[in-house]
């Protein structure tokens, strides 16, 4: 679906902006030699696994149980 696909890189590239997961995840796939569209690509596919498990849980985003973003916020290397 073109417009699904669409509205989460839309989200997906206004994120990078107000988390620092997101940014970090964008960066990296740059650094990595992904062009933007890429690169934000990229980065829907790794907020539609935090969709995806919030749906799972049905529970809603949070981001002190983001563990990624808790790992990047306090130093320390996410596995």
């Amino acid at each position: 679906n073109k417009e699904l696909r669409d509205a989460v890189c839309d989200f997906a590239g206004d994120s990078r902006r107000a988390n620092p997961w997101a940014a970090k995840i964008y960066n990296d796939a740059l650094a990595r030699g992904k062009d933007h569209p890429h690169a934000t690509r990229i980065l829907a596919r790794a907020w539609l696994g935090v969709i995806w498990r919030c749906w799972q849980n049905q529970t809603a985003y949070d981001p002190h149980q983001h563990g990624a973003l808790q790992a990047l916020l306090s130093g320390v290397e996410a596995a």
